[in-house]
């Protein structure tokens, strides 16, 4: 998958919604922890858009026990739809990740390296730190936080100008009200993934858009070039 311009992500724990999404999504983000059968789903998909694989671990807001994740993860990226798998940077630091890396990336596979807190902001050197880990280990380093006031979303920006200005490739966002509009700017200081539920309802962090929405307002500031993935 080619991050060298926006990807906008329709996030879904059901493949059943890829046609809804084409007319605004570069790519899907499955959520393999949120669905039911998602191994079956992956295998009997057929839809144009690109799979960015997610199982989330219940240690970092998701659903996904322990026992099996990395496996079915494994399974995922040899699919031929699959073409990101994001896997959290702390597991991506364990022998464990480094082998589901290595492997991920002999299928041409891309590896999200992610971080999300579900509390705070860390400070802006920490935000660059946190950044430069990520991108270390993935190809590109996503890094969500939650926003308690506007300064914070400024210290996030700022940290992904910092990045994108060393020509490593960010996903960046601030999760919560006082984030919200982050998901809009970010892509403008070099945030290369978005995401957003098809349907409001189907929300998977706090504070997104829905697709249409988001599609629309990174379009209006100018920073939305339409991914050939």
């Amino acid at each position: 998958m080619n991050f060298d311009t926006f990807v906008l992500a329709a996030a879904t724990a059901s493949l059943d919604d890829e046609p809804a999404a084409r007319e605004h999504a570069d790519a899907i983000e499955f959520r393999m922890d949120l669905a039911a059968d998602p191994l079956p789903q992956l295998h009997e998909y057929d839809g144009e858009l690109p799979v960015i694989a997610t199982n989330r671990a219940e240690w970092e807001g998701g659903e996904a026990s322990e026992a099996g994740r990395l496996d079915a993860l494994a399974e995922a990226a040899q699919l031929s739809s699959v073409e990101a798998i994001d896997v959290e940077l702390q597991t991506l630091e364990t022998p464990e990740g480094v082998a589901l890396a290595e492997n991920a990336r002999a299928a041409d596979v891309s590896i999200i390296a992610s971080v999300h807190d579900f509390d705070r902001t860390p400070s802006s050197a920490d935000l660059r730190k946190l950044l430069r880990r990520a991108t270390d280990h993935g190809d590109i380093g996503k890094l969500a936080v939650t926003a308690q006031k506007p300064r914070d979303v400024l210290d996030l920006l700022g940290a992904t100008q910092t990045l994108s200005a060393t020509g490593s490739t960010v996903a960046t966002m601030a999760m919560g009200e006082a984030g919200r509009h982050s998901r809009a700017v970010a892509p403008l200081y070099g945030s290369r993934i978005g995401y957003a539920p098809v349907d409001p309802a189907d929300a998977t962090a706090p504070g997104q858009y829905d697709l249409a929405t988001l599609r629309r307002l990174v379009g209006e500031l100018g920073s939305d070039a339409r991914s050939t993935v």
